[in-house]
């Protein structure tokens, strides 16, 4: 018997966006043959072992643990394998497809750090350049110091924003007083990125730019940021400069009417009871008549689009004939920009990304968490592998060195699954032959 929670209260707030550009032309579309499908064996993979991948997220689903699951395994730009397994609404029975819809939440922040970075290449923008030069309204932020008195922030910059090492937070806590505020603020409510930016103007800083790194609403103010350097709405920059150019034709942030019956439900696992639940939509982010756009949380997409996005990154910002950033920006943004001193918990150590799990063994890119020590990160992977994930258990990440774009695909909100790991090292075991350096 299926137990669906009562409904009531909103979605945690997640994130947010950068937009951009009303410039010049367009790129072209990209051939929408760009990602072929290939026998494994072709670029130095093991069909037979690839099969395992199909077998893990089968045994959640058989298990009860997951509703269903979509991964995509691409290498040299040649997708590999591309599997859909159990349903996309447990309740429905609706099964998962290929091109199920889902929501990604905070994958959508390398999204919006890619359409910043356009800006960035048209000199639009500095790293070091302060945001108050674009949205004045932050130009007097403060900091909250522990004893409760507020004393006025170092400048924020760009480059603050990118690595979420600004100083703003997301309300996560309940007894941090900062995240109370947020709370209270109701920031996600936001009508738009204007008054979002009214909002967040009122708040202080958990701490002064450029000390630590704390995940935050940064892409959610990048987003204002992209709107007033383009005067172009977010959505709209995001369709001309990205979406349509990469062919990637199933991104949006709200969902045309004849393609919601493909949007997967959202679902969580119940402990005590030992079974999946189905969830009441959210309320946010929306997936219709939106106008707070949030690039940091609020865009729906494929695997199969996501692996577009992907594997442009992978191939130096081009994708077909369509060429989105240089290869030395893409080589930028997955460099760690995390110096030594700044960390999570004040300590001078490389910061834990706690938010969405334990990142030990790397750091933070524009966007990315980037791998610098594989061993200290206890999972088989790559020096210099950048990834994300959103909070309802998707994940992708980029190996540089093996050529691997990998994206799975899942809806289940606070997953207690060690999936994402395991996908990892099932992709790897299906290695036949390694890059030579």
């Amino acid at each position: 018997m299926l137990t669906r929670i009562p409904k009531g209260g909103r979605c945690a707030a997640l994130v947010l966006a950068w937009a951009l550009t009303a410039l010049p032309t367009a790129p072209a579309l990209a051939d929408v043959a760009v990602l072929p499908r290939v026998a494994p064996e072709q670029v130095g993979m093991s069909g037979e072992r690839l099969e395992r991948l199909s077998a893990l997220t089968q045994r959640y689903v058989d298990e009860g643990k997951l509703a269903g699951a979509v991964v995509l395994v691409a290498r040299e730009g040649q997708v590999v394998h591309l599997d859909a397994v159990g349903k996309a609404d447990i309740e429905q029975d609706t099964p998962m497809r290929e091109d199920t819809l889902f929501r990604i939440y905070s994958m959508s922040k390398p999204i919006a750090a890619v359409a910043t970075m356009i800006l960035y290449e048209e000199g639009a923008f500095q790293l070091k350049d302060p945001i108050s030069k674009f949205l004045p309204e932050l130009a007097e932020l403060e900091v909250l110091n522990e004893d409760g008195s507020r004393v006025p922030a170092q400048p924020v910059n760009m480059q603050h924003l990118l690595t979420h090492t600004a100083g703003f937070s997301y309300g996560f806590s309940p007894r941090d007083p900062v995240d109370v505020m947020y709370r209270e603020s109701e920031w996600s409510e936001s009508a738009d990125l204007d008054e979002f930016i009214a909002r967040i103007a009122r708040l202080p800083l958990k701490f002064q730019p450029g000390t630590r790194w704390h995940y935050s609403v940064a892409n959610d103010i990048l987003g204002a940021v992209v709107e007033r350097i383009s005067g172009q709405r977010f959505d709209e920059f995001l369709t001309e400069r990205l979406f349509r150019p990469l062919g990637m034709n199933d991104t949006f942030f709200d969902i045309p009417a004849d393609k919601r019956d493909r949007l997967g439900t959202h679902h969580g696992y119940d402990r005590e009871a030992g079974r999946l639940q189905v969830l009441p939509t959210p309320a946010y982010p929306l997936w219709e008549n939106t106008t707070f756009f949030s690039g940091g949380g609020g865009l729906i997409s494929t695997a199969s689009d996501y692996a577009r996005f992907a594997e442009m990154l992978r191939n130096g910002g081009a994708l077909g004939d369509v060429r989105i950033l240089s290869p030395k920006t893409v080589q930028l943004i997955t460099m760690d920009h995390l110096p030594a001193a700044v960390s999570a918990d004040g300590t001078g150590e490389r910061p834990g990304l706690g938010t969405l799990g334990s990142f030990t063994g790397a750091g933070f890119g524009l966007g990315f968490a980037v791998v610098h020590d594989v061993t200290a990160t206890g999972v088989i992977g790559s020096v210099g592998e950048y990834s994300w994930g959103g909070a309802a258990g998707t994940i992708f990440w980029v190996d540089p060195v093996e050529d691997l774009v990998v994206v799975g695909m899942i809806q289940l909100m606070q997953s207690p699954w060690p999936l994402r790991s395991e996908l990892k090292v099932l992709t790897y075991q299906a290695l036949t032959r390694l890059n030579e350096d």
